[in-house]
């Protein structure tokens, strides 16, 4: 949680569907640098 405050300090919409809408962008990209962190395995041989 402490990274999705990171992206934003609140919540600037005041209507809630533009709320929940930011909040879908702001996981989308945090969903998006957590794939990049994570290492590919590949077998050998």
């Amino acid at each position: 949680m402490n990274c999705i405050k990171l992206l934003g300090r609140s919540l600037m919409a005041r209507e809630f569907d533009r709320k929940v809408a930011a909040m879908q962008v702001r996981t989308a990209v945090l969903n998006g640098y957590t794939a990049l962190g994570i290492p590919v395995t590949v077998a050998v041989g």
